[in-house]
């Protein structure tokens, strides 16, 4: 499977949560404590919002490990941002290429994912045929991620992201069941606009893959004064990850099951995910 982390707050430099923390997500690529690989070694990627008001997003993208890529060291040295979404990936079986790393992009929209649909190969067809005409062309990879990416956008992920990402699902089992796969769901993932953050985790057998929000940093600041980190960042500041990126008590929640997530300015929202079907 995969590990990944979205970020939306004050503008850091990416290298704060990619390299520093002690299970910085680069760490993660080598000693994964929660995936189902230890080591996720078949590309990274990262995508990120500068300054510029509704710019799309810049991405930069791997085929080989995280924990030796001189392009991410660099750029996450130098690189602030105040939205970025950061992918380890550990193939499922499709080819270990520069358009199947994640994160993928469509116009001012970002996609990662962690899980697989199962047996792809043979939903593969149907399900690209449910692609909107118009989007089918710019799928240049081969990954069961970017098909969801773009079901998602093809159900309406610009308009209703929720709901979009419930017909994604409920597309892919609905497939599924007509080719005789008995749990064909697996994911967490993250998308955003560049403004909002949403973030799901859900599987048809109902034992989906890991996935962590970060404790409100109000609450986070009373219980350590002397965190320099905590008192910097503003109290819109949030953080999505497979695993926790440290082990300081209480910062951390686990995103509960079949539920979906929306960081976004004031008050955010956790709530149940239900696919709907065709």
């Amino acid at each position: 499977m995969c590990r990944w982390l979205a970020y939306s707050g004050s503008p850091i430099l990416m290298e704060e949560l990619l390299y520093k923390p002690r299970f910085s997500l680069i760490d993660q690529s080598m000693h994964s404590r929660l995936g189902v690989e230890t080591t996720n070694g078949d590309g990274v990627g990262v995508g990120w919002y500068g300054a510029a008001e509704g710019a799309t997003p810049a991405l930069v993208r791997g085929i080989g490990p995280a924990w030796s890529d001189p392009n991410l060291r660099e750029i996450a040295g130098h690189v602030r941002s105040p939205l970025f979404l950061a992918h380890i990936r550990a193939s499922t079986g499709t080819a270990v290429q520069h358009t199947n790393s994640h994160p993928f992009r469509h116009g001012r929209w970002l996609w990662v994912h962690n899980g697989a649909i199962r047996d792809f190969p043979a939903l593969k067809r149907e399900l690209i045929l449910a692609v909107d005409p118009e989007l089918y062309p710019f799928i240049s990879g081969s990954t069961d991620s970017e098909v969801m990416f773009y079901l998602a956008l093809t159900f309406g992920l610009r308009d209703e992201p929720v709901q979009a990402v419930g017909r994604m699902v409920g597309a892919v089992e609905a497939a599924g069941r007509l080719h005789g796969v008995q749990y064909p769901m697996q994911m967490t993932v993250a998308t955003t606009d560049g403004d909002r953050v949403w973030a799901f985790r859900y599987s048809t057998q109902r034992q989906s893959r890991s996935l962590f929000f970060s404790t409100d940093v109000t609450a986070l600041r009373e219980l350590y004064p002397d965190n320099e980190n905590l008192q910097a960042v503003s109290d819109e500041t949030r953080i999505v990850v497979s695993e926790p990126l440290g082990e300081l008590r209480g910062a951390w929640q686990p995103m509960p099951e079949s539920s979906y997530g929306i960081i976004q300015k004031g008050q955010d929202e956790l709530a149940d995910f239900r696919p709907i079907a065709p």
